[in-house]
């Protein structure tokens, strides 16, 4: 193999090419990216560099000497358009082609969008600078979508002195996720910090005045900003004959075909610790998995090793710190193990069948939640693990059980 192409040059892609060079491998590496950007963090777009906090040069992942040190055939500021597997090339929007003889996709997520113009989303450096220029006192800003981004970016702008409407279709945020207590804990904050927070509400369109609800109201705004979810980007795999079902459908070594992996926001792989098929859209995971594809495409027959990572993501959100391990969608339980949700300051157990499948906690150290990635990767038995919490057990006043549906 004396050719490796990356397609896509963020956090997994990277991953994957400074692994390759670690491992040994000193063929050319190509890595092609759509932004002009150097590979940079996006998890600070909607905190630190929303608030101002932040300037773009301190986003980088590598430093241009670190970089330079890779040796990359370096591709940036051009998308991929279109790839042939059996004569092993990718097409590029500025009309040349890379062959190669071993590909790692990592091409990421683009944001969904509503009907009509004006609005902003929150995925690369440029759309953090755009809506950071047009937030500050008084600024009405409607954020449609109060999942993990939007929450995020509607306690920046509150504390950027703007008005903030928080617009969910959901009866309770992020339930489907984290259950309907701890939802209602996360999406209180809110409200007490001055977000008008509306659920239950759909959105049909942006307009020039705002956003125009289903029932023909139009909500106000200055500035709009749609955090709905994401699409996985891999159009430009179409008539390449791999399997696309909300991502590129990879194995449990992260392969999509002979000589192909996925890494990152893109790929959808079977998780042996799971048993199930997922996609994470999670920085930790981006690296993790670049990681991984790169040492299974150079892994000898018979010495590839499955990704079975205990997934992890972590939401600052004004003075609230949330971490959580495992895989937390459809659960089927989920209980308060230490702490209180009055307070803010607490750890919640979640159960899939008999399993301890995740673990979140709220305004507690690090500590308090380590022992149960532990836990969740030894695939502790519910009883086993609830028993032995901190608390001493799983306190009745305490007890949620919540049903959610399973992820796509």
């Amino acid at each position: 193999m004396k050719r490796v192409l990356i397609v896509g040059a963020s956090a997994a892609g990277l991953a994957a090419a400074e692994t390759l060079r670690r491992e040994g491998y000193d063929g050319t590496v190509t890595l092609v990216g759509d932004e002009p950007h150097a590979p940079y963090d996006r998890p600070p777009l909607s905190k630190q560099v929303l608030a101002g906090a932040w300037q773009p040069e301190r986003l980088g992942l590598r430093g241009p000497a670190d970089l330079d040190a890779l040796g990359l055939d370096l591709r940036l500021g051009t998308a991929a358009t279109g790839l042939d597997v059996t004569d092993r090339t990718v097409r590029l929007a500025d009309g040349s082609t890379e062959p190669y003889d071993g590909l790692i996709v990592a091409t990421g997520v683009r944001p969904r969008r509503l009907p009509g113009e004006g609005a902003h989303v929150m995925r690369t450096l440029d759309d953090a600078l755009a809506l950071r220029d047009r937030l500050g006192p008084g600024r009405r800003l409607v954020v449609v979508g109060a999942g993990f981004l939007g929450a995020e970016a509607a306690s920046v702008a509150r504390g950027l002195g703007a008005e903030v409407t928080l617009l969910e279709p959901a009866p309770v945020p992020l339930a489907h996720a984290v259950g309907t207590r701890v939802g209602e804990v996360l999406s209180r904050v809110h409200e007490l910090r001055g977000v008008d927070l509306r659920t239950g509400v759909t959105v049909n369109e942006v307009t020039k005045d705002g956003v125009r609800l289903a029932g023909g109201e139009v909500v106000e705004a200055d500035e709009v900003l749609v955090a709905i979810g994401s699409l996985p980007n891999t159009e430009w795999l179409d008539g390449s004959g791999l399997s696309v079902a909300d991502g590129l459908v990879c194995d449990e070594y992260c392969e999509a075909a002979p000589g192909i992996y996925a890494a990152g926001d893109v790929a959808r792989w079977h998780n042996p610790l799971f048993g199930t098929s997922m996609r994470i859209e999670h920085r930790t995971n981006a690296a993790e998995q670049g990681m991984a594809a790169a040492r299974n495409l150079l892994a000898a027959p018979g010495a590839r090793k499955p990704f079975a990572p205990v997934p992890y993501f972590w939401s600052d959100q004004y003075d609230m710190k949330i971490q959580a391990y495992g895989y937390l969608r459809g659960h089927d339980e989920v209980a308060v193990v230490e702490g209180d949700l009055a307070e803010r300051r607490f750890v919640a157990a979640y159960r899939t069948g008999d399993r301890l499948t995740g673990a979140l906690a709220v305004g507690m150290p690090p500590k308090a939640i380590r022992q149960w990635r532990q836990a969740i990767a030894l695939g502790a038995n519910w009883r086993d693990a609830v028993g032995a919490a901190p608390s001493g057990g799983r306190p009745p006043e305490n007890k949620e059980v919540s049903h959610a549906q399973p992820q796509g």
